[in-house]
């Protein structure tokens, strides 16, 4: 077993496979594992939807920030889980809002995913000097430990590096760390690929218009529609105005993949909670009056709650036709 500094022991899990499989490069030429040896590496598997990669996505901007001058690169591996995210000219744009300034592979065939032999968004792989993959981490959580990984590479590899000063974060928006102590709902998607919990009678139809009905009641951690929508595998369609979704659930923040069905056609939306506008527990894409506007296919955070977490009903509804919804995450 291969060790850093004194009482840190990191196992060699391999070496840093070719990232060869990209089919396009952001913020940087092609990058090579030839090219970053004498580099301490940090790969991070992401896709710009995900809710668990953008509440990450704070400490890896900082340690590439605070260390890329004491010889860390930094590599995003932006491999997709909607089919939107698999054009470049939506990616591009969503990254730089969030400032991701490091090399971003574009792994639209899942190559560099599979090289990685890779199951998770996010996934981080800590690589030394020598091109070892030396530790990983899989979804949220555990920064110090990462970054004082980060610190102890880099100190092998020779930077005069403080181990133990760790970064600090201030996030906001959808980057703020989820309440985990009252995450009760968990993410539900909304194309019949993978769906569940649909609580409209008659259940879902498969590529054709229908018309659906809310139940009067939607049950806990259920959901349904109401209107003219067409359920495709990855999203549902709506084909008329005035169509709802309905979701009943019980956590903080409620955030939805969406986006308009039709390229450049802008549909607007209102949200409520229990019937009310938000209020104080609008989202940071929502005004307070339930208000907001579907112009391109990302995650938008609808709802963030400011007391006590309970049971609630959340509705949205698009006054035109033309919205895709994919997926509720919730914080």
């Amino acid at each position: 077993m291969a060790s850093t500094s004194p009482g840190v022991h990191l196992p060699a899990e391999g070496t840093l496979p070719p990232f060869s499989g990209a089919t396009a490069w952001l913020n940087s030429e092609p990058v090579t594992p030839e090219g970053l040896r004498g580099k301490v590496v940090v790969a991070d598997f992401c896709t710009y939807t995900c809710i668990n990669w953008l509440r990450s996505l704070p400490y890896v901007r900082a340690w590439d920030e605070r260390y890329r001058g004491d010889g860390l690169v930094t590599i995003g591996i932006h491999t997709p889980e909607f089919s939107f995210e698999r054009n470049i000219d939506n990616v591009r744009p969503a990254l730089d809002q969030m400032r991701v300034r490091y090399p971003v592979a574009v792994d639209n065939d899942y190559a560099v995913w599979n090289a990685f032999a890779n199951h998770y968004w996010p996934a981080l792989y800590f690589v030394d000097a020598e091109g070892r993959i030396r530790h990983h981490r899989f979804g949220e959580g555990d920064y110090e430990r990462s970054e004082i990984v980060i610190q102890q590479l880099l100190a092998n590899a020779g930077a005069d590096v403080s181990v133990g000063d760790l970064v600090s974060v201030d996030p906001s928006g959808p980057e703020v760390a989820a309440d985990w102590g009252a995450l009760n709902t968990l993410e539900t998607y909304l194309g019949y690929r993978q769906t569940e919990n649909l609580a409209s009678p008659g259940g879902m139809d498969r590529d054709v218009p229908k018309v659906y009905h809310a139940p009067g009641h939607v049950r806990h951690n259920h959901w349904a529609l109401s209107g003219d929508w067409t359920a495709m595998a990855e999203a549902t369609v709506l084909n008329e105005p005035k169509g709802r979704v309905a979701f009943r659930f019980d956590a903080r923040d409620v955030h939805l993949v969406m986006g308009p069905a039709a390229e450049g056609k802008a549909v607007p939306f209102s949200v409520s909670i229990d019937g009310e506008p938000p209020g104080a527990a609008a989202g940071s894409d929502v005004d307070a009056d339930g208000s907001g506007e579907l112009i391109e296919p990302r995650m938008y955070q609808l709802i963030r709650q400011q007391g006590p977490i309970t049971d609630r009903l959340f509705e949205i509804e698009f006054l035109d036709a033309g919205a895709a919804v994919y997926a509720f995450t919730f914080g």
